[in-house]
């Protein structure tokens, strides 16, 4: 293990410092285990499982040196909607498959691939399923009776206004004992975990005031074992697997963006750098193995990570250390967690979904009235109506419409010639009027990638603008950054039509575009001689190809000379200014 580079430089003297950081973190995982699993529609002591094998072996094969894994928020829909689904039992095998499928994406390196999902899509279902877990707390706040719970959230608020008549003001009180207990914690004692003295006070609370008057973990899931269950290996076969794979890709997706998502933030609280691939590798073991102790999916858990870091965690040992004093309090005091009130349970997880809501940037990208808002939006009523696989798939394919919009909005394809009035009389696009234009040589500034996205406008406006046939097609290339084969396929075009009476000339062009041309054989198409460095040599080589005899000297003719001369003259005027350029 030590030869792992996250362990470089770690000595003994190290060790306590991952102590103090474990426990902590360990301390602060035990309520927030056993709520998720709860939120997630499966048994408390699911969650702790989780938190104690996936947690450690996070840390143990992660590509982050920081990283606290276990049950998190941001699955609390999904893992709820495939349990009301499928069950619990086929809850397991799709953590198992996606785990499978974590540790193949790390494998063939498509960690730095997570990082190209828009933001704005990121934060619009991150906010969904925070307003997801908060309302889905608001029945056992009330400690209302008789619900029902399901996937859809319109049904689940639906279910809250038909039993208001149920709440139990006991309830309401364990509740706002819980809460007013975490938000005044870290006000008094910053390192104290509030959720667990929330649980702690709340349950106290309830149990001398008014015992018997709350629903209890115990009363509603019985007493939780104090040790992990025996190793069970699902059962496999194609038509389950087929059946699960859309599911158990969800859940690889969602955790492999979430903890890579926590690997990013744990690097700018400390200035290092997380493996993207070895994380997907490392969250793919943990999965695969989790829920063969009856665990749940788990991913890198944001919040508890920064907890890790704020509190001195100097290596992986701190995540391994926080899932043995899980364990230790599993196999200590898990008789106890059976007093715990339900409704306080409910503050800690809509104190999560706060956290989690990313209020702020969602409040400053909607400000932007953009593109981005739109998306960030659409996904996050999608999260919240209808399901999160369906608002990223949106919004992934919205952002790549939109994006696809903006660059072809970006590209310019614009005629051009020498303006005398400026320095070695530049070639610009604001020279060419009705009245003021070159039959001969017509020359066209392009700016922006050359993709399918703007080459279709590329060659109408090259066709349309031309509505004579020049000598010389000069296409000014230097600030198109890329081209693909559609954008090639329009070039094509545009070369085969002005081939047939001229010669198209390309200058300035860069060497992922040139790569293009050379590979489909448009390059030997153009001819490697019609190719420039600067617009002058084009330039230069353009007029030895004029047929300087039948020079036209009309009033049309963009170099000025050509209006006062004749003849040999002329030929000369037109000469002198076209070569002043560039």
């Amino acid at each position: 293990m030590f030869t792992d580079k996250r362990f470089h430089h770690y000595s003994l003297k190290s060790v306590p410092k991952d102590l103090l950081s474990g426990l902590i973190v360990g301390v602060i995982a035990i309520p927030l285990g056993m709520a998720f699993a709860i939120a997630s529609g499966v048994k408390p002591e699911y969650g702790i499982y989780t938190t104690i094998v996936a947690g450690i072996l996070i840390s143990l094969f992660g590509g982050s040196k920081y990283q606290i894994g276990g049950p998190t928020g941001a699955f609390i829909p999904i893992l709820f909607g495939i349990v009301m689904t499928y069950g619990y039992e086929n809850l397991l095998i799709a953590g198992f498959m996606a785990g499978v499928i974590l540790v193949l994406m790390g494998i063939f390196k498509l960690g730095s691939l997570i990082k190209y999902i828009p933001r704005p899509v990121t934060i619009g279902f991150t906010a969904g399923i925070a307003v997801t877990i908060f309302t889905g707390q608001i029945a056992s706040f009330l400690g209302l009776e008789g619900i029902k719970k399901h996937e859809e959230f319109i049904l689940n608020i639906k279910e809250i206004v038909v039993h208001l008549g149920s709440t139990n003001i006991f309830s309401i009180l364990t509740a706002l004992i819980c809460l007013a207990t975490i938000i005044i914690t870290p006000k008094i004692a910053p390192k104290v975990p509030g959720p667990l003295i929330g649980l702690v006070v709340s349950t106290a609370a309830a149990s001398l005031f008014y015992p018997g008057e709350v629903a209890t973990i115990g009363t509603a899931y019985g007493q939780i074992p104090s040790t992990l269950p025996a190793l069970h290996v699902p059962e496999l076969n194609m038509d389950i697997i087929l059946e699960l794979i859309r599911p158990a890709f969800i859940i690889a997706m969602l955790g492999g963006i979430e903890s890579l998502l926590s690997a990013v933030v744990a690097d700018g609280m400390t200035g290092g750098r997380h493996n993207s691939n070895k994380e997907l590798v490392g969250q793919g073991i943990a999965n695969m193995i989790t829920p063969l102790f009856g665990g749940i999916p788990a991913t890198g858990a944001i919040a508890r990570t920064a907890t890790n870091i704020k509190n001195g965690a100097v290596s992986p040992l701190s995540g391994i250390f926080h899932g043995i004093v899980v364990l230790l309090v599993l196999i200590f005091f898990a008789p106890y967690a059976s007093f715990i009130p339900l409704a306080s349970m409910a503050p800690i997880l809509m104190v999560v979904a706060w956290n989690m809501s990313e209020q702020k940037v969602f409040a400053h990208i909607f400000k932007t009235k953009s593109t981005d808002s739109l998306v960030l939006v659409v996904t996050f009523v999608l999260t919240v109506f209808v399901n999160l696989t369906v608002a990223v798939e949106v919004g992934l394919v919205m952002s790549a419409i939109l994006f696809v919009k903006r660059m072809s909005d970006v590209m310019i394809t614009a005629k051009a010639l020498p303006n005398p009035q400026t320095n070695r009389a530049k070639v610009e696009t604001g020279m060419v009027t009705d009245t003021h234009d070159c039959p001969q040589v017509s020359i066209f500034n392009i700016e922006g990638p050359l993709f399918f996205g703007a080459a279709l406008t590329f060659e109408e406006t090259i066709m349309n603008t031309i509505n004579y046939r020049p000598k010389i097609l000069l296409l000014r290339m230097g600030r198109v950054p890329f081209m693909d084969t559609t954008g090639e396929a329009n070039l094509a075009s545009i070369v085969r039509h002005f081939s047939k009476n001229g010669i198209v000339l390309i200058s300035g062009i860069n060497p992922q575009p040139e790569s293009v041309l050379k590979k489909t054989g448009l390059y030997e198409v153009v001819g490697e001689q019609h190719f420039f460095a600067h617009t002058g040599e084009a330039i230069q080589y353009a007029l030895k190809e004029i047929n300087q005899n039948k020079c036209l000297g009309c009033k049309h003719f963009a170099f000025r000379e050509c209006k006062k001369l004749s003849g040999t003259e002329a030929k000369e005027g037109s000469r002198q200014k076209l070569t002043a350029t560039f």
